[in-house]
């Protein structure tokens, strides 16, 4: 089993600060051996010059959505107005545009450090509704994305049967649909994963599945002991739709239907009740807290202090896409909560570094990865600490000045499951990444893209 070394200036190893001249042995795509307090990097060692991380867990992403990126911001109005652009895009879909879309967008997401995305998948059928000739033809798209462009990926296959409370999908939305649960089931169980894959389920959110058929997603997903991932109480509207129709918030409701618990993750949980809280941090269910998109849709903030003191872990990502950079995730967790409460301090530095780390790769079914300890996969991020952001960072303050400071830029070598795939803040799988996702966009929104780019983090 070949063996590589790694020389790491500064690494962080699950402690609260990092720890200086790590060697890090890999074989088979694991971590074999680490060492601390080494004062030069053995022979042959490939030298990680700046902060060394696990690699990150993008816990919630829609990939299509990064077509939208730029074509929402002068349209007024709330996320129920967004969405309608976001259905456009999704009507333009097909299995060959959404894999190039996805391969670019994924790739996008290792120069920023992600080594894991989980992907919320309810695009599934053609834009008539029906099923393609093979069924999970767009699913298949997404991991054949993830893995061309070098990162492991948790397709979420979503269950999506109305169109709100009592209503039926329509237009783009019958895409999105299977006949009932069951058909859902059906088809996602005949879903392949594979080293770099692992398939788990999601409930799109209470409007989109009745009660009874949150029975059967949950079912299914605890008998694969599967990951199960559901939008939570992201808009009031939802809040008071779901009391209207059960007399129940939408916590307690899939609380009631099997839905909530260690294996599952709620998104966005921005609107809650001190009970909703209480009854998700007594289960250990993980929220998943996506603070720019929260923020791009005027969704509001959400309780994650008070969800993580219930017994929540928390998880981050990237949801619209609208921003790819889990560093701005994780430092607006408290910097929204200062917002929130007129008061600092809420997080440490290694708390919101093990959100985007250990507790995101556990959210998607990898329990053992985002650590940087023997077993682990071979997952490495280094963050540069020369950039103009970061220059002058303290010694002991490495973690804070990173977590607080530096952004998706300042990713210089990203190595997943082994094999290095970014080498000097450039992508070694795709070769220009501006280029492939200006060629993507412009596929699925029907509109030109700028002609110029630099190939910068290409």
């Amino acid at each position: 089993m070949p063996v590589t070394t790694y020389y790491a200036d500064h690494a962080w190893l699950g402690g609260d600060a990092a720890a200086a001249g790590v060697v890090v042995e890999t074989g088979g795509g694991h971590v074999t051996a680490v060492r601390q307090g080494v004062p030069a990097a053995p022979p042959g060692a490939v030298h990680l010059r700046g902060l060394t991380l696990p690699g990150l867990a993008n816990a919630h992403s829609h990939a299509f959505h990064r077509a939208l990126r730029g074509r929402t911001q002068r349209e007024r109005g709330t996320f129920w107005t967004w969405r309608r652009q976001m259905y456009a895009v999704a009507a333009r879909l097909t299995p060959d545009t959404y894999h190039a879309l996805a391969r670019a967008a994924y790739a996008e997401m290792a120069l920023a450090g992600v080594t894991c995305v989980g992907e919320f998948h309810y695009v599934h059928h053609d834009a008539a509704g029906r099923r393609y000739a093979s069924p999970n033809a767009m699913g298949e798209a997404l991991v054949a994305a993830a893995a061309e462009a070098g990162i492991r990926i948790t397709l979420l296959d979503t269950c999506y049967l109305r169109g709100g409370f009592g209503m039926p999908l329509e237009g783009p939305q019958t895409r999105f649909g299977d006949a009932d649960a069951a058909a859902w089931a059906e088809r996602a169980a005949e879903l392949k994963g594979g080293g770099h894959a692992r398939i788990g389920a999601a409930v799109h959110s209470v409007r989109a599945v009745a009660p009874d058929d949150v029975d059967v997603v949950a079912g299914w997903a605890r008998d694969r002991e599967a990951p199960l991932h559901f939008h939570l109480s992201e808009q009031v509207a939802e809040n008071e739709a779901c009391l209207s129709a059960y007399g129940r918030t939408p916590t307690a409701l899939l609380d009631e239907h099997g839905a909530l618990g260690p294996l599952s993750t709620a998104v966005h949980a921005t609107h809650l009740t001190t009970g909703d809280i209480t009854l998700l941090g007594g289960s250990r269910t993980c929220v998943c807290m996506c603070p720019t998109t929260e923020r791009d849709l005027a969704d509001g903030i959400g309780p994650a202090r008070s969800l993580a003191d219930a017994g929540s872990p928390i998880s981050l990502g990237s949801d619209s896409n609208a921003v790819v950079d889990l560093l701005e995730e994780a430092r607006a967790v408290e910097l929204d909560e200062r917002l929130a409460s007129r008061h600092r301090g809420h997080w440490l530095a290694a708390d919101l570094l093990r959100a985007a780390t250990a507790d995101g790769h556990a959210s998607l079914g990898w329990p053992g990865a985002g650590r940087i300890e023997p077993g682990a996969p071979a997952d490495l991020v280094t963050v540069g600490l020369d950039s103009v952001r970061l220059a002058g960072s303290p010694a002991g303050a490495l973690l804070e000045s990173v977590v607080f400071a530096a952004t998706a830029a300042d990713v210089r070598e990203v190595v997943s499951g082994g094999r290095h795939i970014v080498s000097g803040g450039r992508h070694l799988l795709v070769q220009d990444v501006p280029a492939a996702l200006a060629s993507a966009i412009a596929e699925v929104t029907g509109e030109p893209a700028v002609k110029e780019t630099t190939g910068d983090r290409a």
